[in-house]
């Protein structure tokens, strides 16, 4: 907060342009995953700079990762930011889950007076929100007409300049070797209890054999298991996003895959002094369902699928995931009492 602006629907909070301490430790802690559920501000109109009647509006989401990329753009310009309640989500997932809707955005105009505080009758919405706004049903309701701004916040200075129109380049969707690096910590940090359970329970398993369970068994096997697990985790939550537009073909699960059989190998060879055939093999098939499964957490995060498509790969992937999972463990376990 830097103040506010006086209207004649009230006061304004006025918010800064450039990042605070805090805001970069928020940043980070939020990129790994902690907290991301609930990281949002409150819904409804700020502004940054010190905006007029005549100056533009900015619709954005609560989601406050989104919120900061829009005002930290924003610096030196001075404009209204009508922020809309999409539950703490981003724009483009609150599109697809009709939270950045027709309705929230009539709602948040309506409900902020906006049509008392400027004098133009204009809102510049993120082009990631188009899937989930009727623009002519906006302007029927509350007087505003949609003008559909670039893809990236850091666009908006030039988008503004240039009389409200995007180049090509603003309109471009890219997914970057850096964007998609982005996704792996937080990705990883979800794991971290599922892989702690893992563990323990490749241990465990390990050793179940002839004697009813063997400590030397739990641990000679189980490292290799665990080794597995962590490679296959590797493989679908690494591997996958950063080799993603030189893997072949389409489907994620299949990506996963190719990279799940890969790590299981190299594990597979680094443990052959104490994996029998058939256990190398379970930890091989092991390796690439987990890799498999875990790759498919992308679809959500990429311009490469659509919804239909992402529910049509799951419904086919996952049985055959299931099913690789549960052979392994079935081998698994039969490997002591087959020796």
């Amino acid at each position: 907060m830097d103040g506010f602006v006086e209207t004649v629907a009230g006061p304004v909070p006025r918010v800064y342009t450039r990042p605070s301490t805090r805001d970069r430790v928020q940043t980070a802690t939020v990129r790994i995953g902690y907290e991301r559920y609930d990281y949002k501000v409150v819904p409804g109109l700020y502004c940054v700079g010190d905006p007029t009647p005549a100056s533009p509006v900015i619709v954005t989401a609560n989601y406050k990762l989104t919120f900061d990329a829009v005002r930290f753009s924003l610096n030196g310009i001075d404009a209204w930011v009508l922020v809309t309640d999409t539950r703490g989500i981003n724009v483009w997932c609150a599109a697809g889950k009709n939270l950045f809707s027709t309705d929230e955005i009539i709602y948040s105009a309506r409900r902020t007076r906006l049509s008392e505080i400027v004098s133009h009758r204009e809102l510049i919405l993120p082009q990631l929100g188009a899937t989930g706004v009727a623009a002519h049903t906006v302007r029927r309701e509350c007087g505003f007409k949609v003008i559909y701004g670039p893809v990236r916040a850091a666009d908006l200075p030039a988008f503004i300049s240039s009389g409200k129109t995007a180049d090509e380049a603003m309109r471009t969707v890219t997914f970057t070797l850096r964007e998609r690096a982005e996704l792996i910590p937080v990705e990883l940090f979800l794991l971290a209890k599922p892989i702690a359970v893992a563990v323990v329970a490749a241990f465990l398993l390990s050793g179940i054999g002839p004697d009813v369970f063997s400590l030397g068994a739990a641990w000679s096997r189980g490292l290799a298991a665990v080794c597995a697990t962590l490679m296959g985790v590797a493989a679908g939550v690494v591997a996958v996003p950063l080799l993603l537009p030189r893997l072949p073909w389409r489907h994620f699960s299949a990506k996963g895959a190719l990279t799940g059989i890969t790590a299981g190998a190299i594990n597979a060879l680094a443990f052959s002094q104490v994996l029998g055939p058939g256990e190398a093999l379970a930890l091989v098939l092991w390796a690439t369902a987990v890799s498999s499964y875990l790759a498919m957490n992308f679809t959500g995060s990429t311009p490469f699928t659509s919804p239909t498509g992402v529910e049509t790969e799951m419904r086919r992937a996952i049985p055959i995931q299931a099913g690789a999972g549960l052979c392994a463990l079935t081998v698994w376990l039969a490997a002591p009492f087959m020796a």
